[in-house]
């Protein structure tokens, strides 16, 4: 036994210096500086630190911070101070050291750094107000000190994501939703695509696996087809390129299983019809720096002489580069075999920038004082604008992490102040988001603005390339409808403060009133009250309530007096079974249920199983209607009762990255037995006897119910729905197979 246990720990020893030797190779072949007498430092102790320790894979838990490091110096390209938080990330948080002993031994930056990545711990947080958006304003607040306290975050997350298959499954959905809802736009912000790409791949593999695995193979499968037109359409390009004299490389790009799955989902087509698989890249190294830009266009010429260009599809990021720092010129050209194929132009230097982001420009001075170039002012302006949604309070974990995802996902535009200086806002923002994003006093008194001298109100969409001056008026107050037509994360944050502190007043107000109507009739535990009555009038918190008794919305009356003295019968409310209709085949009927109730000590590793019996004891949310088939799982809501969601819901999404500990991992195990709603869309050729011929496939072929149909059609083509009852998503399946045989129909699609 002790032979083997020597055996081990040799080779768990052999396992950790080739990957430290590794990391040092990576980092002596980088451009940074080299300073290997504190990485060195940095790795010992930390190898000390988690001596003994294991992670759930079973190898030791120094591998995770070596690898970590690893990813920031060879993917991300960061220097020594990066490589030594890296190796220190988990230190404070898993052993007995403190933030004050990395700074005595490592100084204050690297401490700094190692402290923003460190989780807030100890149960200081109810359930409500989520540790996980509390950590994540935590880690976001150091990176608007130091940018690469995200890097590593990010460099952290994709060794997780990497390893995520030793986690249970509801563990695997929370850090998979989070990563999709946070850090994969968060890398996308900071330019990091690869990393972007393959955080979204992951997340994708382990919620959806067998949508996954289907895409995989077909494109395993379309591989050659693809090399084949691939070849064919760049021999004339490369030839033109030679005769220009220019030092190039072309690359095949291949569009990746999750954003290929995420088109089919939103435009509802088969993997088929995606016609943009494949990309072409075209790489040149310029002979001098300041003639890229030119170089793109000149290459742009050539190629366009070879094939027509589509006249709305070129987008030029020279002059005019993202917020992220990346550069290119792309163009969709039309192949000779009737394809429509987009090329993206770009210099070497382009190229390195779409790849590892703002890191492969950032000039890091390693121990002293500045962090990173000036010119990186759009970066500046996108941690001012975190500051300022981190230093508003935001009451809900939800509403924060909305605010930060705004700002994230946004795509840009131009526009210029009256002055002419130009300003880059979020595609879709509008007049009052400019006002705001100039200043606060501005925004909340806008009266509305004009584009191009031409006076528009406050909800209008500005475009790229408009001159905008904003009009104000002392008078004017901000209004809670503004919410609705402002898009950025700067505005809305703005408003809602705003708004909170006039609420605030009526709240009281309307507490004030609540509790004169509990001591008129005789009613004690005020917040027991209020919270039943949010309940009955289905507004969202206790505050709402409040709010809506002072501004005269809910007037308490009888029914409320019923509530409260328990005359509605039982108290909880009892459900039926979600969507659940009748079918010709089989005749169903249920017993109301209880809702189930999560006890105290109830295992969260394992999955839930829904069953034909049981069904009724979940809460079937509206936002994305479950049926069996459907990837699900459950969520334990503030009354411990268990919602079912798809795994892709918008809701859930949101849920995973905020309240990830309350996930669990839901299966069906139903049989046939009970009906659910489905609906389909249909668009095609009209013709004489198309319904009957769609009615056919469906009542006497399928043997399936219609619920409901609604078909308009215009000059010769047809729209269309029908709501059917169906036992699972392998009977939609079955049913939109058998329509596309339908002579004329030309699309079929679910509506989710």
């Amino acid at each position: 036994m002790d032979d083997e246990l020597m055996m081990r720990e040799a080779a768990d020893e052999k396992l950790i210096n080739d990957a430290f030797q590794r990391l040092l190779d990576n980092y002596l072949a980088s451009r940074h500086r080299k300073k290997v007498d504190i990485i060195t430092k940095a790795f010992n102790f930390a190898r000390q630190a988690h001596k003994g320790v294991r992670r759930l894979s079973g190898e030791p838990y120094i591998m995770h911070p070596i690898t970590v490091a690893q990813i920031a110096c060879e993917e991300v390209g960061l220097g020594s101070t990066s490589i030594c938080a890296a190796l220190l990330h988990d230190v404070v948080e898993d052993t007995d050291y403190t933030t004050e002993d990395i700074e005595n031994i490592f100084g204050p930056k690297i401490a700094q750094i190692v402290d923003g990545l460190t989780k807030i711990s100890g149960g200081i947080f109810g359930e409500q107000a989520s540790a996980q958006a509390e950590n994540f304003k935590k880690l976001l607040l150091t990176m608007s000190d130091d940018i690469r306290v995200i890097l590593i975050k990010i460099c952290d997350r994709l060794h997780n994501m990497r390893t995520l298959q030793s986690q249970p499954a509801n563990k695997q959905y929370k850090i998979a939703g989070e990563t999709l809802y946070i850090y994969a736009p968060l890398a996308n912000r900071l330019g990091l695509y690869k990393i972007k790409s393959e955080l979204e791949n992951l997340s994708f593999q382990y919620e959806h696996p067998e949508e996954y695995n289907n895409i995989k193979l077909k494109l395993a499968s379309t591989e050659e087809s693809r090399h084949e037109l691939f070849a064919q359409f760049t021999a004339p390009i490369e030839e033109a390129l030679k005769q220009m004299g220019i030092k190039y490389e072309i690359k095949e790009r291949v569009k990746t299983p999750y954003s290929i799955w995420n088109k089919m989902q939103h435009k509802h087509v088969t993997f088929e019809e995606i016609y943009d698989i494949l990309a072409v890249r075209i790489i040149f190294t310029p002979d001098k720096r300041e003639e890229e830009v030119n170089e793109c266009f000149n290459i742009y010429v050539a190629i366009s002489k070879i094939y027509k260009s589509h006249p709305d599809r070129l987008r030029d990021w020279l002059n005019h580069p993202k917020a992220n720092g990346y550069q290119a010129l792309h163009v969709t050209l039309m192949s000779r075999q009737g394809r429509w194929i987009e090329v993206q132009i770009r210099s070497n230097r382009m190229d390195e920038i779409a790849e590892q982001g703002f890191a492969a420009h950032w000039k890091y001075k390693e121990g002293e004082e500045s962090e990173y170039t000036e010119d990186e002012s759009e970066l500046n302006d996108w941690l001012r604008t975190i500051k300022e949604i981190l230093d508003d309070p935001q009451p809900d974990a939800m509403d924060f992490l909305d605010a930060i995802k705004l700002n994230l996902f946004a795509s840009e535009i131009f526009v210029f102040t009256p002055k002419g200086e130009i300003k880059t806002m979020p595609t879709g923002c509008t007049a009052l988001d400019f006002a705001f994003s100039i200043h606060t006093f501005l925004g909340s008194h806008c009266i509305g603005a004009k584009v191009n001298h031409k006076l528009v109100p406050l909800s209008h969409k500005l475009q790229s390339g408009d001159q905008v001056e904003i009009l104000t008026s002392k008078s004017q107050h901000v209004q809670p409808s503004w919410i609705n037509f402002v898009s950025t994360a700067k505005a809305k944050a703005k408003i809602q403060a705003i708004l909170r502190r006039n609420c605030r007043e009526l709240q009281k107000q309307g507490e004030e009133m609540f509790s004169e109507f509990l001591k008129k009739n005789n009613i004690e535990n005020m917040l027991s009250a209020a919270d039943k009555l949010t309940e009955l009038h289905e507004v969202r918190n206790r505050e709402e309530f409040f709010q809506a008794i002072a501004d005269k919305t809910i007037l308490l009356g009888e029914k409320d007096l019923d509530e409260l003295q328990g005359k509605n019968g039982k108290s909880g409310w009892r459900k039926l079974v979600p969507f659940l209709g009748r079918g010709k085949q089989k005749k169903t009927t249920k017993k109301q249920q209880e809702l189930f109730v999560v006890p105290e000590k109830f295992n969260r590793k394992k999955p839930i199983y829904i069953t034909d019996d049981n069904i009724g004891q979940y809460k079937f949310k509206h936002c994305c209607h479950p049926i069996p088939g459907d990837d699900i799982l459950g969520f334990i809501d503030g009354k411990h009762q268990i919602e079912i969601h798809k795994r892709d819901c918008p809701v859930a999404t949101k849920l995973k990255a905020g309240f990830g500990n309350r996930i669990l991992d839901a299966k069906w195990n139903m049989h046939k037995k009970l009906f659910f709603d489905a609906t389909i869309r249909l668009q095609g050729i009209d013709r004489v006897g198309m319904l009957l011929d769609l009615s056919r496939v469906i009542s006497m072929q399928m043997n399936v119910n219609i619920h409901k149909l609604t078909i308009a059609s215009e000059e010769g083509v047809f729209d269309g729905t029908i709501e059917l009852r169906v036992h699972d998503r392998e009977d939609v399946k079955e049913i939109i197979g058998q329509l596309k045989s339908v002579e004329g129909l030309q699309d079929v699609s679910q509506i989710m």
